[in-house]
């Protein structure tokens, strides 16, 4: 009979040491043409952090108030992945870098969760933007560019998003960017339900607009899409479709503008409004967009008043303390609770290495027991001998399983406490395994 023999002494080596990092520009330190470049050049900005020299994977988020970074790299610093998006964007490095705040690993995952619930956005408890952060996710994974841990960090952003949704008011209490800016419009428009409408867009934000213009009771609402959608999207929601080629007439026949496309260039230009409006028409137009959907010259035209984000991420309103209080300590325990099991992952190779030398012990005796019984004659052949004996061994396995519980969960929780040295130190004390512990960092 052959027998396996397992060795003894084993040797783990993880070499390899990456961060999250996140690099976030927001209307708070930024300066909104700043913003405005970042996001027209994402999808750049997203190929040239695809570089196995930079980074390992990446997720890049534009919302309408804020740009964001989030990747998975060996720098341990954040300059390397500013300095390639600032070359990228076609941004001074030195201007970018005052714009930016950056956080790792622990921070980075409470930074994300804040920002999918809706607490860093200018109308704390958006709802919006928990979508933006799952289209974010998507996009990468379309583009091959999650880790991971970048799964992972995400996965929980979306789930602590709705668990601040269903535990907290404070989207219930706080007023999306939608919202406010149709409140900041009531004073301009004298009875919404007899408004001429237009909707430039059938994004995510259109349908929040067609819902808030309809709680105001507005009737005529018409709908213009730059790609050509807007005849689907109307049907969908019950809208007057403006045909391609109607976009001059539609804007001349409105009192109230709502552009919200996720379109590069603006759509409506100071050109374009200067040629088509009537004298007596009076407009205001609301743009949400980032880019701007309607080029800021457009404010300067005698007749239209332009409200854009910037104006109104200026009048958001003050949070809700309680329900935002509560929301920030679900989004702390979520983090805490991502970088613990983040931790214990690294602790894994030195589970299996102590399971690896405890369970070779044991094949190597059974091994041994298997042979001296086939040598010792005919009797242990027999049934009874054999089933004894597969009682035996099936106790020694169960006794061997029991004996490891205890070990086995004290290295996960030194993992989770970001104590993996420690257990790594341990095992090479009584046991002679040696392990070279590295791996994650885990910033506090």
């Amino acid at each position: 009979m052959i027998c396996l023999l397992f060795v003894s002494q084993i040797t783990l080596t993880i070499t390899e040491t990456r961060m999250l990092l996140s690099l976030s520009f927001s209307l708070e330190r930024a300066p909104f043409e700043l913003l405005e470049t970042l996001s027209k050049r994402s999808e750049d900005i997203a190929a040239g952090l695809d570089d196995p020299t930079l980074t390992v994977g990446s997720v890049v988020l534009a919302t309408c108030n804020r740009f964001e970074v989030y990747a998975e790299t060996g720098q341990s610093r954040p300059e390397p992945v500013l300095a390639r998006v600032a070359a990228v964007a076609g941004i001074d490095v030195t201007e970018l870098e005052a714009a930016a705040s950056s956080a790792t690993d622990h921070d980075t995952a409470t930074h994300l969760f804040a920002v999918a619930a809706g607490l860093q956005s200018a109308v704390v408890g958006e709802s919006e933007i928990a979508g933006q952060v799952r289209r974010a996710h998507d996009d990468a994974r379309a583009r091959g560019t999650l880790t991971h841990d970048l799964e992972h960090l995400f996965r929980t952003a979306t789930r602590t998003s709705r668990e601040v949704g269903h535990r907290t008011d404070i989207r219930s209490a706080g007023r999306s960017l939608v919202r406010l800016a149709l409140r900041m419009a009531e004073a301009r428009v004298a009875d919404w339900g007899t408004a001429n409408v237009l909707l430039i867009g059938t994004g995510a934000y259109a349908g929040a607009t067609v819902a808030a213009l309809r709680a105001r009771g507005a009737e005529t609402v018409r709908v213009y899409s730059p790609s050509g959608r807007a005849e689907t999207y109307a049907a969908e929601h019950d809208l007057v479709v403006v045909p391609q080629g109607g976009l001059a007439e539609a804007l001349n026949a409105a009192d109230v503008v709502i552009a919200c496309t996720r379109a590069e260039e603006p759509v409506l230009t100071a050109e374009l409004l200067r040629a088509d409006a009537h004298e007596t028409n009076e407009r205001l137009l609301i743009d949400l967009g980032m880019p701007r959907n309607i080029e800021h010259a457009v404010s300067e035209l005698p007749g239209i008043e332009l409200l854009d984000l910037e104006t109104v991420s200026k009048h958001a309103p003050v949070e809700e303390l309680s329900a935002a209080a509560e929301a920030h300590e679900i989004v702390r325990e979520a983090a805490d609770e991502f970088s613990a099991s983040r931790a214990e992952r690294d602790a894994l190779p030195a589970l299996l290495a102590l399971r690896t030398h405890v369970m070779g012990i044991l094949e190597d005796e059974l091994c041994r027991a298997r042979a001296a019984s086939q040598s010792a004659g005919p009797a242990t052949s027999s049934p009874e001998y054999t089933a004894v004996s597969a009682d035996y061994e099936a106790a020694l396995r169960r006794f061997t399983g029991k004996l490891l519980h205890t070990p086995m969960t004290r290295i996960r929780t030194l993992g989770r406490e970001g104590r993996v040295p420690a257990a790594a130190e341990a095992l090479e004390t009584l046991f002679g395994i040696e392990t070279q512990a590295g791996g994650h960092t885990h910033s506090e």
